[in-house]
């Protein structure tokens, strides 16, 4: 059982960065994909960003630009950096793993999850 620990969250102002980072508990040759999502009080959890692992990279059109997400997938280790954070940015953002080939933007898709680590954006 593969296990994820995020670190990394905090609260900063608009405009300000913030880099996430997620470790796997040991190294997997079966996890195929590593993603972001979040989920803000009183919505649905959204992804964020993926990272298969061959180094293709997805986006949510609210954070194309503003985010980027690197790692390396047969290490277990996933990073996403955020610039220019809005106050609808705040969530609690959560790491998570599939081991089934090819990524995903939706989390039932996702084998290991994290705990999350909180965002906050003030204005």
């Amino acid at each position: 059982q593969v296990k994820l620990v995020e670190s990394g969250g905090g609260s900063v102002q608009a405009g300000g960065s913030l880099r996430l980072s997620c470790a796997a508990s040991e190294y997997s040759t079966t996890i195929y994909c590593m993603g972001w999502f979040r989920q803000a009080p009183g919505k649905e959890r959204e992804a964020v960003a993926n990272l298969h692992r061959f180094g293709d990279t997805d986006y949510a059109a609210s954070v194309k630009g503003r985010f980027a997400i690197s790692g390396d997938i047969g290490a277990g280790t996933l990073f996403l950096l955020m610039n220019n954070l809005k106050p609808e940015d705040t969530a609690m953002y959560y790491c998570a793993a599939r081991s089934t080939y090819g990524c995903s933007r939706v989390d039932y898709g996702y084998h290991y999850w994290g705990q999350g680590t909180q965002v906050t954006v003030s204005s």
